[in-house]
């Protein structure tokens, strides 16, 4: 008798976080939020852009693979290379997936300013261009949390990202 297997893919949940605060209003320092530039805010205190959407996302994939991106792979670009876009950082994660494919990014960032719905559109086909996806794949959300905490009275930013793989 002939039994029926069934291989299921290998599916792998990666989570990750990122946060900074907004620098002076005098800065002129560029405010990027998911690869995009908000000129009505002042940029974000960190060696790089700041960018806590493409931050978050390495920080999923860090979780998956074990390996450090921010802590290791973009301090090494940003020191010796002076290179401080968090797009090339976020290219040089998606490299270290190695047969992980990525399913699905859900993103979720906490922020009074700036508004970020009008830009919600453009930002997830920002983000599905980098990593190689279809629009669909990529999910945004934001809030204000209700000024409960820094973020939410305007002091700084963050966003939470889980990132869905499976093995090819």
């Amino acid at each position: 008798m002939e039994k029926n297997i069934i291989k299921f893919p290998f599916v792998r949940v990666g989570i990750g976080q990122d946060s900074h605060r907004f620098l002076s209003s005098d800065s002129t320092k560029p405010c990027v939020i998911g690869g995009l530039i908000f000129e009505e805010e002042a940029g974000l205190s960190a060696d790089s852009d700041g960018d806590v959407v493409f931050h978050a996302i390495c920080n999923a994939i860090t979780s998956l693979t074990g390996i450090p991106i921010l802590g290791g792979i973009a301090i090494e670009l940003c020191h010796k290379d002076g290179i401080t876009d968090s797009q090339v950082y976020l290219e040089k994660a998606l490299e270290t997936l190695g047969k992980q494919k990525i399913q699905h990014v859900a993103l979720t960032i906490e922020g009074k300013r700036p508004r970020l719905q009008a830009k919600n559109l453009e930002m997830r086909q920002k983000i599905a261009s980098v990593m190689k996806l279809d629009v669909s794949q990529v999910g945004l959300t934001a809030t204000s949390g209700d000024g409960l905490t820094d973020f939410g009275c305007g002091d700084g930013i963050q966003c939470f990202c889980i990132l869905t793989t499976q093995e090819l």
